[in-house]
């Protein structure tokens, strides 16, 4: 007997933040300081419900905007990177790396959760995000859920979650 998977998919010109960071690589590097304007689309995956749909296209949209709306012109800083010190002071956000360091006005800053400000990282945490909201909102748990950041054209990663068995 075949499977049936049903699964609805937002993308909107909306779904979209600009934001600041740097990342850590190979070991001990740090990049500059530079910015993406990020673009988010989500997926997730279900049962048809008694309207015949996996779920509210407009309440996706909406709860993912809410997300996306959190992380726009901001600097994203990860709170738990072993490279990375961030430290709220004096009304403000000091970061350093090594023997580099900047600081930044605390309500410009968002501080996530997060070992490193990546793309993947970005859509796991936009996810699990997601994936709250659905729960606590609408008593929902997708089957599955995909979320890509593109942070340039061509250039996205994607994190997926699956309730499992």
């Amino acid at each position: 007997m075949p499977a049936e998977r049903y699964s609805v998919r937002v993308s909107k010109d909306y779904l979209v933040f600009s934001a600041g960071h740097f990342i850590t690589y190979d070991g001990d590097h740090c990049e500059r300081l530079h910015g993406h304007n990020y673009r988010v689309a989500v997926e997730i995956d279900g049962e048809l419900d008694k309207n015949q749909y996996v779920f509210d296209f407009i309440a996706l949209k909406d709860y993912t905007r809410a997300i996306t709306d959190t992380l726009d012109h901001r600097m994203l800083l990860p709170t738990q990177s072993d490279l990375i010190r961030v430290e709220e002071r004096d009304g403000g956000v000091h970061v350093r790396h090594g023997d580099r360091r900047w600081q930044f006005p605390r309500e410009d800053c968002v501080l996530l959760p997060l070992a490193n400000t990546t793309a993947e990282l970005l859509a796991r945490y936009i996810g699990q995000r997601l994936l709250e909201v659905l729960r606590r909102e609408k008593n929902y748990e997708p089957t599955a859920l995909r979320v890509e950041v593109e942070e340039s054209f061509g250039q996205s990663a994607t994190y997926h979650w699956d309730r499992g068995p």
